[in-house]
């Protein structure tokens, strides 16, 4: 199977409890509960608004890792997210 990640944000969607929701309650798997609950995305923003936010996570998540490189993770994002469902 193939993994999947959030068609706006690009986390990995390792398992249903990270999955967004439809407006019948039903688990999205296309989005993450970050970017999507109850049928709506939950921020009104652009694709560089939300690798901004993606980036501020990863530095935060990777703060004590000496091998995560920002520029790089910008960069791969710049790249990956414009193939994502939501700003393809």
């Amino acid at each position: 199977m193939n993994e999947l990640f959030c068609q706006s944000c690009g986390m990995p969607l390792k398992n249903e409890e990270v999955m967004g929701t439809n407006k019948d309650g039903s688990k999205n798997k296309d989005y993450c509960i970050y970017c999507y609950k109850d049928g709506n995305f939950t921020q009104d923003v652009t694709m560089d608004e939300m690798i901004d936010i993606s980036l501020n996570h990863m530095k935060e998540l990777f703060k004590d890792d000496p091998s995560f490189k920002e520029q790089e993770a910008l960069d791969n994002m710049k790249s990956f997210f414009p193939k994502l469902k939501r700003w393809a």
